[in-house]
């Protein structure tokens, strides 16, 4: 089968994604830091590496602040829910994810009240001006996505969060669709927290995230439980990760989620993105010469997008498109929101929402031509 959703080809992952995965069910299948025998230890030290290439990845210097969460999701609002107490302002970009606006949502029934920053799409000067006008004097956090899910365009993430920090603000970004393709450097930006996904562009299992804190003000924890440290305490411990990493690991999820990063690091994020890039625009090109092609942005560029497209066709759901093409050309597309509400709003496409097709690593020229042909062709199964 052939797929272009989330990054995944024939072969979704690497090989050694899924070896590692095998690995720890079979050979090691113990909890890390619970016990002084061979299998905890090593699951110790599968869950340290993961750590340590994480923060090689993102350039911080302790892998202590990197945290293994759930997924991107968990993350967010472990920032969310951990930072903003009642009586406090939040501003998001009009670009966010429902794993920011909801938890918002949920927090405005304990006193916290938020905004949204408009993004201009193409005038980063207006964009940041609208950032700055959100701000309130309780004004703690602002959370922007480093670029949109639905439409691939990137935000200026980093004037974002120099203003922030100027104005004293935390700043959160939401990485879950730049992370292993763009260069990120928490220690040369002014990030305080980073959270991102571990199946996309990191190449991890399903069920896996990272959120890496580059701050002294750390979140409250949302779980509280056993961590294998300072355990004749009753209270939480404070000290990193423990804090947020109450309960048995995903052990199996880990070990592929490392394997992933040290892929990205072999192969770099630059060149993985110069790759990516390059085949969405062959297929942004592709796309715009079929005739009742509906697209939402220019052509994808290497300053202002990730290799995302979403398109639909006129007269057609979006949904009726992605089933034609899974039924008749065995390509999995998704279609629909994509959990991103706001994001449609700003491009008009609320009620039908899009197809999105999101190039990886492992995608090649052969499939991109394959889906624009298969687009091309939906017209007439339609009519069946």
């Amino acid at each position: 089968m052939i797929y272009f959703d989330n990054g995944a080809t024939t072969f979704p992952k690497p090989r050694s994604v899924v070896n590692a995965v095998n690995y720890a069910i079979t050979q090691i299948g113990a909890n890390p830091g619970r016990g002084g025998h061979k299998m905890a230890m090593k699951a110790s030290e599968v869950l340290y590496d993961c750590r340590k290439n994480a923060a090689e990845l993102f350039d911080i210097d302790n892998p202590e602040n990197v945290i293994i969460t759930n997924n991107c999701t968990t993350a967010l609002n472990t920032v969310v829910k951990g930072i903003l107490k009642s009586g406090d302002h939040a501003v998001i970009s009009s670009y966010e994810h429902n794993a920011v606006v909801r938890p918002l949502e949920y927090l405005k029934t304990k006193g916290v009240d938020y905004s949204v920053a408009e993004i201009e799409f193409g005038d980063t000067e207006k964009t940041i001006d609208n950032f700055r006008n959100s701000f309130k004097e309780n004004t703690k956090l602002v959370i922007c996505t480093h670029a949109s899910n639905v439409f691939g365009v990137r935000l200026p993430i980093e004037r974002i969060a120099a203003l922030c920090r100027l104005n004293g603000i935390l700043f959160c970004t939401d990485a879950a669709q730049t992370a292993g393709i763009i260069p990120i450097s928490m220690k040369n930006s002014d990030i305080d927290f980073l959270c991102t996904a571990g199946h996309k562009g990191l190449y991890g299992p399903m069920g896996t995230g990272l959120l890496i804190i580059n701050s002294e003000v750390i979140p409250e924890s949302l779980t509280q439980g056993g961590t294998g440290s300072l355990s004749a305490q009753i209270n939480q411990p404070e000290i990193l990760p423990d804090k947020f990493e109450s309960g048995t690991h995903n052990l199996l999820g880990i070990a592929g989620l490392n394997e992933g990063i040290k892929y990205v690091l072999n192969k770099t994020p630059q060149k993985i993105f110069v790759y990516e890039i390059k085949l969405a625009q062959n297929l942004y090109d592709g796309l715009r010469k079929i005739k009742n092609i509906e697209l939402y942005t220019p052509k994808p560029d290497e300053k202002q997008f990730v290799p995302v497209i979403s398109f639909n066709l006129k007269d057609t759901d979006s949904e009726r498109t992605a089933q034609i093409l899974n039924d008749r050309f065995n390509i999995a597309v998704r279609a629909g929101l994509h959990c991103a509400p706001l994001a449609h709003k700003c491009f008009g496409t609320l009620e039908k929402g899009t197809v999105r097709a999101v190039i990886s690593s492992f995608s090649t020229q052969n499939e991109v031509n394959y889906l624009v042909k298969s687009v091309s062709q939906i017209n007439y199964y339609k009519r069946m």
